[in-house]
Order: structure tokens, then C-alpha cells, then sequence
């Protein structure tokens, strides 16, 4: 059986994908997927044992320009690029009506998605031949489980979703694995960083532990920050500009991990690493981290994360070391 998916971005939604592949892989032996993905999170599905090609879309760079003459042409290879088989089956995990009419309704094969009362945007099942009811009331990784055990056929596994892409990262372990931290300290929204002057305080509180801090970065203002938190403290590596997959092997073999609220957090939750996420304005509900070793951590009381202590990382992370200690 071949299969097409369909989840085109964010990050997080992309790896909260994996591990409905990973259900259907033990479900059906043989099953091979296919994925249209936006560009910049193509690394990300190739990583999974069940998948066998890549499609890169580019709808948030193609929009900008969309009747231009290169633009034409991309579209046109795509378009040739994702009926150039015919699927099985066609599984639009997105649920927008973007994603659904620009690519689920040209693709080849009987169309599955979300009904009207599930999909984010009701409208985009008119391009579905099934439509399936998936409760909202539960994590994202669940949805898209029971998305695909009812496109597919088979029952619902009742064990904890496995994203089955730490393997690919460890089977090399980095000379270093195991005595260093990541700290993700870059995000979107103003609010929802982690003041610095906190960071610099967990940085201090961690003098004596003997493990490496690591500063990952993508943006030239994320840069900055990671020089300006790294400043004076000879255990903290400010890492050169990185592709993802090499910021996965970094937190592949990481001791632990402190992060805010990003999509890297989400990628630390899917290769198995011990994590502390700091939530403040942002609720992490049912599209937080999923996974083990997933904790959170939020303000006692409102929403600031200037109310989160370094103190109080420190104490929630002071356990997962003594346990990376143990199993290493």
C-alpha cells in the first residue's frame, strides 16, 4: 500500500505526524509513505523508517509572488511531481482549505480527512471523499493517530505514540554525548521568551555540575542573544549556524534539555529527550509537548515568564540529570 500525506507545516504539527506513520507501519506491513511538506521542514519526514519521498511545497513563498513566471513554474513541477502516482490512499492531515485545494484535491487516490466538525477549517472537507470524526478534546499527536487508524483501517493503538526517528541520530553518538545541555532559548513572540537576565541565572546555578551548556540559533538577532547569555561563562558554546538536522543531532545527544516555547522544543520531545518547556502567555493544552520526559513549567501565578525562576528550572531539572547520570 502506498499512501500520500498531506501536512504541509508548522514544525510541531510536522512531528506531531510521525507517530500515526509509525502505527500504520506495525498495522500494515509493507505500507510506504509519501509527504508533501513546505520546504523548510523537509528534513523532517525523512527521517521516519516508513517513508519513501519527500515533496517539497512552497505555498508561504509561492503566495508572495504567486503569477510570476518562476513561481508558474514551480507550481507546474509540483503539481506533475504529486500525480506522477497513484495513491492508495490520500490523507490530508492539514485540515486547511489551502493545503486542501492547492494539494489533496489534485492528488491521485481516495481523498480522506476530517469532517466538518473536526478539520480547523471546516470548508476544507469539501475536498475529501471520506470524512472522518476526530474528537478535539485530546493532544494533536492523538488526532492525527485516530486520523489515520480510521483512513487505513485498523484499530487505535491504546500505547503512547512513538515518533520512531531517534534511532536515526543515535546510532552515531556525538563524542561529547550525554555530558552537555541545550538551552533553546530563540521563539517567535516576544512574550513568550524567557528573559535573559534568568537565563544568565540558570547558566550560574550550573556552574559546578560539570556539563557543557550549548546555544543553538537561527537568526542573526537569535545570534546576539546566544553571545549575550554565553558572555563570561567558559562552559557555555555559542554553536555555529546549524541546519536541522544538525540541531537534531545536537539534541539527540543531549544530557537534557530547556526550552521555551518553539518548534525545536517539539523536536526534542520527538527523539526521546529529557525536556523542561517554559510556557507563559501560551497554554500547552493539547498541543504541548508529547512524549517522555516532557514536563512543563508555567508561573505560579498570571502568565509572565519573568515570574519563572532560575531557581525553579533548576529544581525540576536537577532529577532528569541524576537520571541521564544513572542510565549513561
Amino acid at each position: 500500500m502506498h499512501v500520500l500525506i498531506v501536512k504541509t507545516s508548522s514544525m510541531g504539527d510536522v512531528l506531531h505526524t510521525l507517530p500515526a506513520l509509525t502505527d500504520a507501519m506495525q498495522a500494515i506491513p509493507g505500507i510506504r509513505f509519501d509527504w508533501v511538506v513546505e520546504e523548510g521542514f523537509a528534513q523532517i519526514p525523512a527521517w521516519h523508517p516508513a517513508v519513501d519521498r519527500v515533496i517539497p511545497v512552497a505555498i508561504r513563498r509561492w503566495r508572495k509572488h504567486w503569477f510570476g513566471s518562476q513561481v508558474r513554474e514551480e507550481r507546474f513541477l509540483f503539481k506533475r511531481e504529486v500525480q506522477s502516482r497513484q495513491y492508495d490512499v490520500v490523507i490530508d492531515a492539514q485540515g486547511l482549505i489551502k493545503s486542501a485545494a492547492l494539494v489533496t484535491r489534485i492528488a491521485k487516490g481516495v481523498k480522506h480527512g476530517q469532517d466538518s466538525r473536526s478539520a480547523r477549517e471546516p470548508f476544507a472537507s469539501w475536498w475529501y471523499d471520506q470524512r472522518h470524526e476526530i474528537s478535539k478534546q485530546q493532544h494533536a499527536v492523538q488526532r492525527t493517530r485516530e486520523l489515520f487508524a480510521k483512513s487505513l483501517g485498523y484499530p487505535l493503538p491504546e500505547t503512547t505514540g512513538d515518533y520512531a526517528i531517534a534511532k536515526h541520530f543515535t546510532a552515531e553518538r556525538l563524542p561529547d554525548a550525554g555530558r552537555y545541555l541545550v538551552f533553546l532559548h530563540a521563539t517567535t513572540r516576544d512574550e513568550k521568551h524567557w528573559p535573559e537576565a534568568q537565563w544568565r541565572q540558570l547558566i550560574g546555578l550550573l556552574s559546578d555540575s560539570g556539563l557543557q551548556i550549548k546555544l543553538p540559533w537561527g537568526a542573526e538577532h537569535e545570534h546576539q542573544r546566544a553571545q549575550r547569555l554565553a558572555a563570561g561563562f567558559d562552559y557555555v558554546e555559542v554553536l555555529p549556524k546549524l541546519t536541522l538536522e544538525q540541531v537534531a543531532q545536537t539534541l539527540a545527544n543531549a544530557a537534557a534539555v530547556v526550552s521555551v516555547d518553539t518548534g525545536l522544543s517539539h523536536l526534542t520531545a520527538a527523539l526521546d529527550r529529557p525536556n523542561i518547556t517554559l510556557y507563559g502567555p501560551t497554554d500547552p493544552g493539547l498541543i504541548g509537548g508529547y512524549g517522555k520526559n516532557q514536563f512543563v513549567l508555567r508561573p505560579a501565578q498570571g502568565n509572565s515568564m519573568a515570574d519563572i525562576s532560575a531557581e525553579d528550572v533548576m529544581a525540576q531539572l536537577i532529577p532528569l540529570l541524576s537520571h541521564a547520570g544513572e542510565s549513561s
